[in-house]
C-alpha cells in the first residue's frame, strides 16, 4: 500500500511546446527501457524475491519509477499542451495525433507500443538483479541519448535529475546482488534457484 504526495518528485515547469522533443522523451514512459516497464519489472519481481532487504530494494526502487513515470508524463504533456493542428502537422505528431489526440499513451519514440515483453521477471534472484542492473545502465544510456538532442534548459534539467537516479538504482543493485551472493555462500552463485530449488541440498527438482 503506497501513500500518494500530490507532487512531482522532482518539478517539471515547461513553458515552450516542443512536440518534436515530446516525440523523443516518450519513449521514457512506453519504450523498450522505459519508467513503466522498469516500475513493473521490479514491483513483480519482489514478490519471489526470498532475502527481505532486497524485496525491500524492489519495492522502494519500483515505487520511486512509478514516479518517475510520472515526470515524463509531464514533460510530455507540457510539451504537447495547446498545440494547433498546423504545430502538429508541421512536427509530426499528427500521427500520434489521430490515435490519442494529445493524451498519454506508452509508446517507444519510433512508435512502438508498450509491451510486457520488455521485460522479465523470472523467480531465480541472481536472473533477475542481472537483468535489472542492466535495465538502468540501459536507461541511462537513453537518457544521455535524449540530453544529447535537447538543449532546452527547461527539459534538460529534469531529464538529467532521472538520469542521476538511474545511477544510484544501479549502485542499489549492485549492492543487492551481494547480498544475494552473501546470502548463497556458495562457490557457484548459478549451481541453483533460492527460491524454488531445495536450499539444503542446492540441488535441482528433489
Amino acid at each position: 500500500m503506497w501513500n500518494y504526495e500530490k507532487r512531482l518528485q522532482y518539478p517539471v515547469r515547461i513553458s515552450q511546446t516542443n512536440p518534436q522533443m515530446a516525440q523523443v522523451i516518450i519513449s521514457q514512459f512506453g519504450g523498450p527501457d522505459g519508467e513503466l516497464s522498469a516500475s513493473m519489472r521490479y514491483l513483480s519481481q519482489r514478490y519471489t524475491m526470498p532475502y527481505k532487504e532486497v524485496t525491500g530494494i524492489l519495492t522502494d526502487i519500483g515505487t520511486e519509477e512509478l514516479a518517475h513515470m510520472e515526470m515524463i508524463c509531464a514533460i510530455v504533456y507540457q510539451l504537447t499542451r495547446n498545440l494547433t493542428v498546423e504545430q502538429l502537422k508541421e512536427s509530426g505528431f499528427d500521427k500520434y495525433y489521430v490515435d490519442h489526440t494529445l493524451a498519454l499513451w506508452p509508446q517507444s519514440a519510433g512508435g512502438v507500443p508498450w509491451s510486457a515483453t520488455t521485460f522479465q521477471s523470472k523467480g531465480d534472484p541472481i536472473t533477475d538483479l542481472h537483468e535489472d542492473m542492466a535495465a538502468e545502465q540501459k536507461a541511462r544510456t537513453t537518457y544521455d541519448n535524449i540530453l544529447r538532442l535537447v538543449k532546452d534548459p527547461e527539459v534538460a534539467d529534469p531529464i538529467r535529475f532521472l538520469r542521476e537516479r538511474e545511477i544510484v538504482h544501479y549502485q542499489r543493485f549492485g549492492e543487492s546482488l551481494r547480498i544475494v551472493q552473501d546470502r548463497l555462500d556458495s562457490k557457484n552463485f548459478y549451481a541453483f534457484n533460492p527460491e524454488f530449488d531445495n536450499r539444503r541440498s542446492g540441488k535441482c527438482c528433489d
